[in-house]
């Protein structure tokens, strides 16, 4: 029985279909080979047994974790504290292997462990024990359809307009308490402005003290009253939140005052009263605002959805009609409106003007070829779901802090205490002349005031903010500027970009190649070319659809193939007409065949390739590429040459890259003349030309080892294995298709333009800075206001906060945070300008 040898590269855990496939020279040593019988046919072959030094070594970097991960939605979060409470809980199970929650987009993504269960049990489990300490939890379905996304996201937005709506009624109720309780200073304030108001009996029963306490009472159990009971279920399951601190300090005020007027033998002055209920006041208005603020700050993701549309008009014609006909519908044609999750690829679908696609002049209709979940709108809101569930590095040091802050807080609040109650008032006596001693200058009185300040003056909202407010705001605004971002931590690593690593093809240039000319030995142009199609109509790259586009043009038959193989970055072989034919790099497809083309055959074609191209007239922005085809028996027959022309925005993305002191480097499987060609029209000096996806791996891997955070940009499979390296991987996605290239990246730039990718780090840049900013914020502001709440400006200053005081500076620190965010959103408006 006759036997065939062929060499293959191929995953160990993959299958191949193979058909019968002759005149292979022997392999190198390193390749494994497969000895199969053709006689009967195809054969379906697994991949066993395959060397450490094939294919392996490709697709080791294209290797995803297999580990499966679940997303919850978890509420009652109220601060850093409490994430990383969740974050202790989830990680404590022995089937997690790594949990990451956000505060702000309440979730918390969690990895398990290989044999770590079934997920979905996993899941429930873990959102119960969650559930059971304080945080609400549930899983959340991914993988919905359209309908159910855009209804998700609806219900979303609108359960948190009516909880901003409940907030602001709070807001109100309280500061009419606070109105109620203040007003006995009302007419002090009017006489310091020369106002006299005569005292009568609405005047005497606000500054009756059991008016004041029912009013303090009314707001702790009114507007207060959810703000207390959570705190104090946060601390009877041990993780405390800001909530605690706002209830404790609150109620201790209250109680003063009423321990002040149950024992009026203690000389304490009942107007502490007016503390719980000014402090309660500012709490809640600044929670307000910032439910405000965050519910501004995912107003992106909203319009992303309301691009999304739920209903589809299905457009149904006759059989008989030509779908290609210049009429735009036939008089039996039918519409009919249906979800959209209904549509099937291959329908046709009418979109009327004025709706999800603004058109003129008439409707539009649409032939389907992605539907539902699987349309570029929805990937993109699942993608952007997905990154903002993403932890940057850098919130971890913030979550450190966090964790541990509040039970620090109580330490510290009842330090204050011990200090001023048995030592301070003795060293410094006269802070006791201070009003916050009251009228008979009482040292516990002070104590007890200080320690309150301490409690409720700090602010653990502020650190848990900085990071998830900034990153939410930035992979939002990229994405509705085409630019998504996969997570907070890709943002932080492009941040620190210093190379970055651009492969030519379709990269550097259009990725729309044409044939220019064809050079043969023996053989007629039009037969270099038919066998080159056969070969390559089924390959993706962009040299191979050239050929396939001329063939075309030239109405060539092209005849049927079998045993098609591709090896990336070198070239396609298969069997055509009863002949092993290559096309590909000239060394590959050299080595291809035991009978070769002679040197002088090879130097001839060469000199006759020069030739035809020069005659041709390439222009100067144009790169060109040769390709060539060799057949069994014979060996080279002949090339094709094929040209590129540059991307407009290239040479400006460089320059650009360039003023913000990032080196570029040029990584290609091209000819050294067509790479060094190329460098020279963008400015990039440092090329490296016939490089296999392994030796741009290696380029990509000595850059990393030599300092640099390096990001690499390319479009294809062959750039596959150098995006996963890299520090970050930048993919163009060219006509919404999404390949090997955009699912090994951690950036996608889906408008296909390579100026995004300056766009997307300076956007990096801008959504750090604000991160820094607000925890350079949130660290200074506890640092600062914490001394001073507990009274270290008190014996040299005679300064002392007050309860309402810190609670209104609390609430301000956590606004500071989210409004700074905020300001993200005005990124690139400038350049908006500069640019119209």
């Amino acid at each position: 029985m006759a036997a065939a040898l062929l060499r293959l590269t191929v995953d160990p855990n993959s299958k191949l279909l193979l058909g019968p496939v002759r005149g292979l020279r022997t392999p190198p040593p390193h390749l494994r080979l497969l000895r199969w019988s053709y006689a009967q046919g195809p054969l379906r072959l697994n991949a066993i047994g395959i060397d450490a030094a094939t294919s392996g070594e490709f697709h080791q970097d294209l290797q995803i974790k297999t580990s499966s991960s679940v997303l919850l939605e978890v509420g009652g979060m109220m601060c850093g504290g409490c994430a990383a409470r969740v974050r202790s809980l989830l990680s404590a199970d022995d089937r997690v292997e790594s949990a990451v929650v956000n505060m702000l987009t309440e979730t918390a993504a969690v990895r398990l462990r290989s044999g770590g269960g079934e997920p979905d049990l996993t899941a429930e489990h873990l959102a119960g024990i969650l559930t059971q300490c304080g945080f609400p939890s549930k899983r959340r379905r991914l993988g919905l359809g359209v309908r159910e996304n855009v209804a998700k996201w609806k219900d979303m937005s609108e359960k948190k307009e009516k909880l901003l709506a409940a907030s602001r009624n709070r807001v109100v109720f309280a500061w009419t308490l606070v109105a109620l309780c203040c007003g006995s200073h009302a007419s002090h304030l009017l006489h310091s402005f020369g106002i006299h108001v005569a005292h009568g009996f609405f005047w005497d029963l606000l500054h009756n003290s059991y008016v004041k306490g029912g009013i303090a009472l009314g707001s702790l159990l009114g507007p207060g009253r959810d703000l207390l009971l959570d705190g104090f279920r946060a601390f009877a399951n041990v993780s405390p939140n800001m909530n605690s601190l706002v209830g404790f300090g609150s109620v201790a005020a209250f109680m003063i005052s009423a321990m002040s007027v149950i024992n009026p033998g203690l000389g304490w002055e009942a107007t502490f009263f007016d503390e719980p209920v000014m402090l309660l006041g500012f709490v809640l208005l600044g929670r307000s605002l910032e439910e405000r603020a965050r519910l501004k700050a995912s107003s992106d993701m909203n319009e992303l959805m309301s691009l999304i549309s739920s209903q589809s008009r299905l457009l149904i014609t006759s059989s008989e009609e030509n779908s290609s006909s210049p009429g735009f519908l036939s008089a039996d044609a039918i519409s009919i409106e249906i979800p959209t999750d209904d549509v099937r690829i291959g329908d046709t679908v009418l979109v009327l003007p004025g709706e999800t696609i603004p058109v003129d002049d008439g409707p539009l209709k649409v032939k389907a070829v992605k539907t539902g979940a699987m349309s570029t709108i929805s990937k993109i809101v699942h993608m952007v779901e997905e990154a903002q569930a993403q932890q940057a590095p850098i919130q971890r040091l913030a979550d450190l802090i966090a964790g541990p802050f509040v039970y620090s807080v109580m330490g510290l609040s009842a330090a204050t205490f011990v200090f001023w109650y048995y030592f301070g008032t003795q060293i410094f006596p006269d802070v006791l002349l201070n009003d916050i001693a009251g009228s008979d200058a009482e040292p516990l009185l002070l104590s007890l005031k200080l320690s309150v300040d301490v409690l409720v003056v700090s602010c653990p909202c502020a650190l848990g903010l900085a990071t998830p407010t900034a990153i939410l705001v930035g992979t939002s605004l990229g994405a509705r500027k085409g630019l998504l971002i996969r997570g907070g931590d890709v943002l932080e690593r492009l941040s620190d970009i210093s190379v970055i690593a651009f492969d030519k093809t379709g990269t550097l240039t259009d990725g729309k190649p044409v044939v220019i000319a064809i050079a043969s030995l023996t053989n007629e142009d039009s037969e270099i070319l038919r066998l080159a199609a056969a070969v390559e109509k089924t390959a993706s790259h962009p040299i191979a659809m050239a050929i396939l586009d001329k063939a075309e043009l030239l109405n060539l038959g092209i005849p049927s193939t079998s045993g098609q193989l591709t090896e990336p970055g070198f070239g396609s072989l298969a069997e055509v007409d009863g002949s092993l034919v290559a096309v590909g790099r000239l060394d590959w497809v050299h080595e291809r065949f035991q009978q070769k083309t002679t040197e002088s055959e090879l130097l001839d074609l060469d000199k006759y390739v020069e030739c035809l191209s020069s005659n041709m007239g390439i222009s100067s922005n144009q790169s060109k590429t040769v390709v060539y085809v060799g057949k069994e028996g014979e060996g080279i027959i002949g090339a094709i040459v094929v040209a590129d022309v540059l991307r407009q925005d290239a040479n400006i993305t460089v320059g650009r890259l360039q003023e913000m002191g990032i080196r570029s480097v040029l990584v290609s499987g091209d000819r050294e003349e067509a790479v060094r060609s190329v460098g020279k029209m963008v400015g990039i000096e440092n090329t490296h030309a016939s490089l296999t996806p392994q030796q741009k791996s290696n380029i990509i891997s000595n850059l990393k080892a030599e300092g640099h955070r390096v990001a690499m940009v390319g479009d294809g499979i062959n750039d596959a294995p150098s995006l996963a390296l890299a520090d970050v991987g930048v993919a163009l996605q060219i006509e919404s298709k999404d390949n090997a290239a955009s699912n090994a990246a951690s950036v996608i730039l889906l408008g296909n333009r390579l100026s995004q990718i300056v766009d997307a780090i300076s956007l990096a840049k801008a959504t750090m800075a604000k991160v820094h900013q607000n925890l350079a914020w949130a660290v200074a502001y506890n640092v600062v206001a914490i001394p001073i709440a507990a009274g270290v400006l008190l014996p040299k200053y005679d300064f002392a906060m007050t309860p309402s005081l810190s609670g209104g500076l609390m609430a301000l620190s956590s606004i500071f945070v989210v409004s700074n965010s905020l300001l993200l959103q005005l990124h690139g408006s400038s350049s908006k300008k500069d640019n119209c």
